[in-house]
């Protein structure tokens, strides 16, 4: 029984059989190319996790974050986030992005096996390049199982390593995490196994009645 949300699992699914059939995903104006597809998956993941789907206009103080920082859209912070600046769904648009381009070039420069993942796995890995510091997955055992040649099913429950942050200076088990690591865990475990599960959404979005196993 798949344990990603139904309204997240049906958005994947959608997005996947659009790649399938070539249909046309949101591009911000201006914006030059469409990202690969495991950046798209990415970041409906991160829509989900970060803001429910829903862009946040004006920035807002992540209380859960470390330092709290000042945060727009979905999980977007940095020197681009301006006080009181109404941010736009183009806006939004092009701030992600980037941060999920630079997040898929450290996975590709970290993960020596990379290019052997399918899609599902990459937008997996992505998603935790976007959502954590780079340098503490560099480190860790699921990077070393990686590219030691281990299969993603070996080290793809890793990934729920990750669900603590700060609460009043003090690490904390977030409930908000143990969701997103369990979803991502499950997308690059299963979901990417040979491609199966894949071919099986596709088929059933065709059909009309998809269903995760």
């Amino acid at each position: 029984m798949s344990k990603v949300p139904a309204v997240l699992r049906n958005r994947l699914l959608q997005l996947a059989f659009g790649f399938a059939v070539g249909a046309t995903t949101y591009v911000a104006v201006d914006q030059p190319a469409k990202p690969s597809q495991a950046v798209q998956l990415a970041m409906e993941l991160g829509a989900h996790y970060e803001s429910s789907g829903r862009h946040i206009g004006v920035p807002y103080v992540d209380k859960l974050g470390k330092g709290q920082p000042l945060t727009v859209c979905n999980g977007v912070t940095g020197p681009e986030v301006v006080a009181g600046r109404y941010y736009s769904k183009d806006d939004c648009y092009r701030l992600e992005l980037s941060k999920y381009l630079e997040a898929e070039r450290t996975a590709q420069r970290q993960f020596k096996h990379w290019h052997t993942y399918n899609v599902w796995v990459q937008a997996s890995v992505i998603d935790m390049f976007y959502n954590l510091p780079a340098a503490s997955i560099a480190s860790s055992t699921l990077r070393a199982q990686a590219n030691a040649g281990q299969p993603p099913e070996v080290w793809c429950p890793q990934m729920q390593r990750w669900v603590y942050g700060t609460v009043n200076g003090r690490s904390t088990r977030l409930p908000g995490l143990v969701e997103r690591r369990t979803t991502t865990a499950e997308l690059c475990r299963d979901w990417g196994r040979d491609g199966h599960f894949s071919v099986i959404a596709i088929r059933g979005l065709e059909g009309g009645n998809a269903q995760a196993d």
